[in-house]
């Protein structure tokens, strides 16, 4: 148990349902559902749709979602992957007649069909008990009338302004005379509001073949962008068999690829030989086996995840225990090894992360993303969504797995996850970008191999390698970066923080569940 003469928060108990989110209003939202009688997969919905409005740097309905979702009765794992794909136009070749070496990180040609509201419609159809109507009514609420902008978001908000300058709509929609509004601003999204309600009077085909559609591709054509109605029309998230490997007798499950959810599989098969539980935690020992180990890992995701319907992945051989002991064994414990590939020291991305349990025992892990905050940075006319960039994931090189192709799904950074301990279930995620699988190989070691309780293992101070540097965030003790350092690591401090995690334990036998909430953001979870 914490010390309670310390700043910090306890876990959360309830025995009925329980819903962990980034903001109050979402959480608030998801957890009247349940009390309502609805079911997870609708508290999900609803609260997710409330996180598109109220934090709009993070996610809306103009980006992607994916989600785990435990069936209780059966006891079974499902795994929907909402993310977008790219028109049918986005060859390679046409971006080499453009003289690009890369695809633009903002602007229409970032811009792949979203995915989210199919997902969302999608998964209320077939494990909800609401229609989409119903879950959507918070968030037209929250669009219509204003919500009160939490600290989080609007220094996230203040600190991404420049991404919407350039787009006139984009600087009507999300700045108040040309700033960022400040903690506390009432912030109303009337355009988003009516979207919303296209979309709750007629579901996905509102978006994907109606005026919202029409006035994406108005805005593309007119922008020398490649989306095409078709393209929209042509659109389905598609239902997956999550990924999973064995962690000290724990099952941890993932959504497969094109999502990089594999990334932290790979990390922990390999941390499962190096015995983390003899090792103190925040210790040097501790944190150089978790780097190398990731760095590993890293290398194998940004060669092999894409989409697999483009390519052949060799999934079971990388989530194989075989392979990672011969990782294992390149692995100095008392020296740095050289990057095996250059993990980019990119900014921060925006997501959120959702976390649900209803009085049945189903339970969903859910993430909705934009990518970067403010995705794309373009609002398409009077429609008040920010579309997101996912096309950013591609790479433009021949041969290589994530090369962009038309319709094709982009290498993926958002990934739910699910573990089991016997009959006992965690929910948890880390929104974070390229962060999330290293959020969740710590998160769970933390609570497994440490002892941690829920909310200590979200708490506890975070690191990341990237760019040739390890950021460590300012809790890290000074003397074991200094010991790092003598290991051969670059170690820099980091002002950002690291992620932002939500997590909901269920206890079979006395019918308990616990939840952790992330400090880092203005979220609460909520039980009853």
């Amino acid at each position: 148990m914490r010390d309670n003469q310390y700043p910090g928060r306890s876990v959360v108990m309830s025995t009925h349902g329980m819903i962990a989110t980034s903001q109050p209003m979402a959480t608030q939202a998801g957890l009247g559902v349940l009390q309502a009688g609805g079911n997870a997969m609708d508290a999900a919905i609803a609260a997710s749709a409330v996180l598109c409005v109220t934090e709009p740097q993070a996610t809306g309905i103009g980006g992607d979602c994916f989600l785990l979702y435990h069936e209780a009765k059966t006891g079974k794992l499902f795994g929907l992957n909402g993310s977008g794909r790219a028109p049918a136009r986005a060859t390679l070749e046409e971006f080499e007649r453009r003289g690009l070496m890369q695809v633009p990180e903002f602007g229409i040609l970032s811009v792949i069909v979203p995915g989210a509201v199919d997902a969302w419609q999608t998964a209320l159809e077939r494990f909800g008990t609401r229609s989409l109507e119903e879950m959507l009514q918070p968030a037209i609420a929250f669009a219509a009338d204003g919500y009160a902008v939490t600290p989080v978001v609007a220094k996230a908000w203040q600190n991404n302004a420049a991404v919407l300058a350039p787009h006139a709509e984009s600087r009507r929609d999300f700045l108040v005379d040309g700033r960022a509004p400040a903690a506390g601003t009432l912030h109303r999204q009337p355009r988003l509001a009516e979207s919303l309600r296209r979309i709750a009077r007629g579901g996905r085909e509102a978006f994907y073949r109606g005026p919202i559609a029409e006035a994406i591709v108005r805005h593309s054509h007119a922008h020398d962008g490649l989306l095409e109605l078709e393209d929209f029309a042509a659109y389905r998230s598609e239902w997956v068999e999550p990924i999973s490997t064995d962690y000290h007798g724990v099952r941890v499950c993932e959504i497969p690829p094109n999502g990089q959810g594999i990334t932290a599989l790979m990390t922990l098969n390999i941390l499962e030989q190096a015995d983390l539980r003899g090792m103190k935690h925040l210790s040097a020992d501790h944190l150089h086996w978790v780097i190398e180990a990731f760095k590993l890992a890293w290398a194998e995701r940004d060669e092999y995840v894409a989409d697999p319907a483009f390519n052949q992945l060799p999934v079971e051989e990388m989530l194989s225990k075989e392979f990672a002991a011969r990782q294992y064994a390149r692995i100095d414990p008392h020296r740095a090894a050289p990057y095996p590939v250059q993990l980019a020291a990119r900014a921060h991305r925006d997501t959120v992360y959702l976390s649900v349990v209803d009085r049945d025992r189903n339970a969903v892990s859910f993430i909705n993303s934009l990518y970067y905050p403010f995705g794309s940075g373009v609002v398409a006319g009077d429609t008040g969504i920010m579309l997101q960039n996912r096309g950013a994931g591609f790479v433009l090189e021949p041969g290589h797995f994530n090369c962009i192709a038309p319709r094709k799904r982009p290498l993926h950074t958002i990934i739910p996850a699910m573990a089991y301990r016997g009959d006992d279930l965690l929910s948890f995620g880390v929104m974070g970008g390229e962060y999330q699988p290293m959020g969740h190989v710590c998160v769970l070691t933390n609570w497994l191999d440490f002892g941690l309780d829920l909310q200590e293992a979200i708490d506890a101070p975070r690191f990341m390698p990237g760019g040739g540097v390890v950021a460590l965030e300012r809790p890290v003790p000074q003397e074991v970066l200094k010991a790092l350092q003598q290991r051969g690591h670059v170690v820099g401090r980091t002002e950002l923080a690291l992620g932002g995690a939500q997590a909901i334990y269920v206890d079979a036998k006395n019918g308990v569940l616990s939840a952790g909430s992330d400090p880092r953001k203005d979220g609460c979870a909520l039980g009853y």
